[in-house]
C-alpha cells in the first residue's frame, strides 16, 4: 500500500459508485490505473465487498452506540440484537467492540436496557446519535430502486431497471440523488488489516461546542489523515483517520484533544468492520409495502 492506494481506497469508501475517471483526478492518476489499483484491492482481499449503507434515521430507527470489553464478539452480538438489530458491529484492538444499533421506539429506553443487559461486559460508552435535523425526502421508487442495489450497490441504471420495471432514466435520476444523500452511501468494506503499513483507526472525540464547527477544525489540522467523512452527533464526532506509525496514532489523539471545543478523545483500532444487512432490507420492505409510504419519526430524540 502506498498513500495513492490509500486515497483511490478513501474514494471507495466515501463513494463506491464514483467513476474512475473522477478518483482519477483526485489521485492523479488515469482511469485506468484507478481499475487497476482497485482490481488488485480486490483480489488482495483489502476490499472485500461494496454495500449500500442507510442510516437508519432515514428509515425510521433510532439508532445509539456502544463500545465494550470483551473478546466474544459474538456474545456481545448476541446481547446487542435483544434490544435491536447491529447495523455496524467492528472488533478493535485490546479486546473491544464497538456496534452500532439500530432500534424501533424510544431509544433511551433502549439504551436503558442495553445497560442492563451488558452489565455483566464492562461497558465503555453509550451515546445516543440523534436524527439529523434536515430528514430525507425517499420516495418510494427511491425506496424500490434501493432494495434492488442491495445485493449489488455497484449494479448499472440499466440492470437495476430491468429487474424493477422502473425506466433506466428514472433509476439513473434515483442513483444521483441518494449518491447526494447524507442518509445513504454506496461504500466498500475493507480489511483494515491489510492496509500496512498504514493503520486505519477511530477517534471518538467529545465535543461541547457545535459538531460541525468542530469538525471544520478537525478537518483544518487533521487534512489527509482522514479515510472517511466524519460522523456527526449532538456530543460526539466519529473521526475515521489513518497513520502511517503507531507512534503517528498517539500524535493524531493528541491533536483531536487539543482542538477547540474538543473536551474528550478515545482512540480504537479496528480489526474487522461488518456491515450487517437485515436490518436495513427489513426496513425497506416495510416501508415498501406501507400504504402511505409514512417512515416513524425516531422516538425519544
Amino acid at each position: 500500500m502506498d498513500s495513492t492506494d490509500m486515497g483511490v481506497l478513501s474514494c471507495l469508501l466515501n463513494d463506491c459508485r464514483m467513476a474512475d475517471r473522477q478518483v482519477g483526478l483526485r489521485v492523479g492518476l488515469s482511469g485506468g490505473a484507478v481499475r487497476s489499483r482497485v482490481e488488485r484491492m480486490e483480489r488482495g482481499g483489502l476490499v472485500t465487498r461494496y454495500v449500500l449503507k442507510v442510516e437508519p434515521p432515514a428509515l425510521g430507527r433510532g439508532v445509539f452506540f456502544a463500545a465494550v470489553s470483551g473478546r466474544d464478539t459474538e456474545a456481545i452480538i448476541a446481547q446487542v440484537r435483544l434490544v435491536g438489530e447491529p447495523f455496524v458491529v467492528v472488533p478493535c484492538v485490546g479486546g473491544i467492540t464497538v456496534c452500532g444499533i439500530a432500534v424501533a421506539g424510544d431509544v433511551q429506553e433502549k439504551i436503558r436496557l442495553a445497560r442492563e443487559l451488558l452489565r455483566d461486559m464492562r461497558l465503555l460508552t453509550i451515546f445516543e446519535a440523534e436524527a439529523p435535523s434536515r430528514r430525507s425526502r425517499l420516495t418510494r421508487t427511491d425506496l424500490t430502486i434501493m432494495s434492488a442495489l442491495m445485493g449489488d450497490p455497484l449494479a448499472t441504471a440499466e440492470a437495476v431497471a430491468g429487474s424493477v420495471g422502473i425506466s433506466p432514466k428514472t433509476v439513473t435520476r434515483s442513483i444521483e440523488k441518494l449518491r447526494g444523500d447524507r442518509s445513504v452511501q454506496f461504500t466498500a468494506v475493507y480489511n483494515p488489516m491489510a492496509c500496512a503499513p498504514y493503520i486505519p483507526h477511530v477517534i471518538l472525540a467529545g465535543v461541547s461546542c457545535e459538531p460541525a464547527e468542530a469538525a471544520v477544525r478537525l478537518r483544518e489540522s487533521l487534512g489527509s489523515r482522514f479515510m472517511q467523512e466524519p460522523i456527526l452527533t449532538p456530543n460526539q464526532i466519529v473521526l475515521f483517520l489513518r497513520s502511517e506509525s503507531i507512534y503517528g496514532l498517539d500524535d493524531l489523539t493528541h491533536a483531536v484533544r487539543d482542538t477547540g471545543g474538543v473536551v474528550s478523545a478515545d482512540l480504537f483500532i479496528p480489526k474487522r468492520i461488518l456491515l450487517p444487512q437485515e436490518w436495513t432490507e427489513a426496513a425497506l420492505r416495510e416501508a415498501i409495502g406501507s400504504p402511505t409510504l409514512h417512515i416513524a419519526p425516531v422516538a425519544g430524540t
